[in-house]
């Protein structure tokens, strides 16, 4: 069978990391022509198309070379990871990125009139999760032995249903904890979005477009939150300008036309650049002052 030449990247059909990771790959100036059933993206661009897939079926796509990466929760990709190893199978998959969206929590969440003081209380009682695995290893490092209900769907009702004591769930903001009268008391495991890919080395073309993607996709991450801030000022006002700015920003300065003393200075601000903080630059010594938004970087 002749090996494939184009990059196949899968991302969840439907949910809440579906839009965010096509347009993540967008702004790596990938552009993509959906097949009529909706289930495939064709690369225009580059040669890297979509597979548009449950959340669930990332990892193993990736593990049985249907695909060569894929954006997935951390959570999926880590309960299956676990699985593997509890077969004794080495995993043929492993995160390269973290993604920066999509971000919650796994948590062991309990009745309202449950007591709950810590680890210890959940000993013996059952807990409802779709995550076995990240439960038993929460579970054994606190060396706690409880009982795990695997449910698929609906876990937030187990304890009304009888089927738990209490569960552990995804949480994002903690309102349908609180519309089933549950409440918060452990974190189990933080996730977000993660670019997974094969442990198989890629040679060829799709070795070089995973390398090209990788630097566009480290280039946009890099400048996600990052604002370009610009401005004239008296050499003397350096100092006092650049200890308002961040440790990490690292301004550079160059001259300008009119005298030894006149400066530009601009650097790269991580973060909010609020009005406070331009009246403080303003106050420093700073004239002229912009604040540009950065689209992309590539070091």
């Amino acid at each position: 069978m002749t090996e494939r030449d184009r990059l196949r990247i899968a991302v969840q059909k439907s949910g809440r990391l579906s839009e965010p990771s096509i347009r993540l790959l967008e702004q790596c100036g990938l552009s993509f022509r959906q097949s009529r059933d909706k289930l495939f993206c064709y690369g225009e661009t580059l040669p890297v198309d979509l597979l548009l897939v449950r959340d669930d079926d990332i990892p193993g796509m990736i593990a049985e070379g249907v695909c060569d990466l894929g954006i997935v929760g951390r959570n999926v990709f880590a309960e299956q990871a676990g699985e593997l190893v509890a077969a004794g199978r080495e995993p043929a998959a492993e995160e390269v990125r973290a993604l920066g969206f999509g971000g919650c929590r796994l948590s062991i969440a309990v009745p309202q009139d449950m007591p709950y003081a810590g680890p210890a209380d959940l000993a013996g009682l059952r807990i409802a999760t779709s995550y076995p695995r990240l439960l038993a290893a929460f579970l054994e490092r606190h060396g706690v032995a409880a009982r795990i209900v695997v449910l698929n769907g609906s876990v937030e009702i187990a304890p009304k249903l009888g089927t738990a004591d209490l569960i552990c769930d995804l949480v994002s903001t903690g309102g349908t904890l609180a519309a089933n009268q549950l409440r918060e008391v452990e974190r189990v495991f933080e996730t977000e979005a993660i670019l997974a890919s094969t442990t198989r080395p890629l040679t060829g073309e799709r070795g070089e477009l995973r390398d090209l993607l990788l630097r566009r996709l480290d280039g946009v991450l890099a400048v996600k939150d990052a604002k370009l801030v610009m401005l004239h000022a008296p050499r003397a006002s350096i100092p006092a300008i650049t200890a308002l700015l961040p440790p990490t920003a690292r301004p550079s300065v160059s001259p300008l036309g009119g005298g030894d003393d006149a400066v530009q200075l601009q650097a790269l601000v991580v973060g909010a650049v609020t009005w406070q903080r331009l009246e403080e630059l303003k106050q420093a010594g700073a004239s002229s002052l912009l604040v540009l938004p950065v689209e992309k970087m590539l070091a």
